[in-house]
């Protein structure tokens, strides 16, 4: 399984980027998808995820009401919308797949995209 992030890019606080992560080698219905992100410094944090039926979501405190996740099992991609982007939201954004349940646990995760930046500028 690969994952191939993109759409990052620099934004002023407050705008809006989406990002979209596309899965290949094989379907990605079996697998629960999340986006994390990393600030130079800091561990990566869990941002999103989505369960296989796309019925539960999950966010982290911190982007809850700004960012949306979103699957599309057909096209074999995930998106995060983000809305109202802060300064903290400055980091490496990266896709992942996992088997298990709906996780906000980076280990949880098997499979890694390679990560896509986002600057928001104050």
């Amino acid at each position: 399984v690969q994952l191939q992030a993109s759409g990052g890019g620099l934004v002023q606080a407050g705008g809006s980027l989406s990002l979209s992560c596309v899965v290949s080698g094989r379907t990605l219905r079996p697998y629960v998808m999340g986006w994390f992100r990393q600030a130079p410094g800091k561990e990566r944090e869990f941002v999103a995820a989505r369960n296989r039926s796309g019925v539960l979501k999950w966010y982290a405190d911190s982007v809850t009401g700004r960012f949306t996740i979103s699957r599309d099992n057909a096209k074999n991609t995930v998106d995060l919308q983000m809305n109202s982007l802060k300064p903290e939201d400055t980091a490496v954004y990266y896709c992942a797949a996992g088997s298990e349940m709906i996780s906000r646990r980076a280990s949880d995760y098997e499979y890694w995209g390679q990560g896509t930046q986002v600057t928001v500028s104050s």
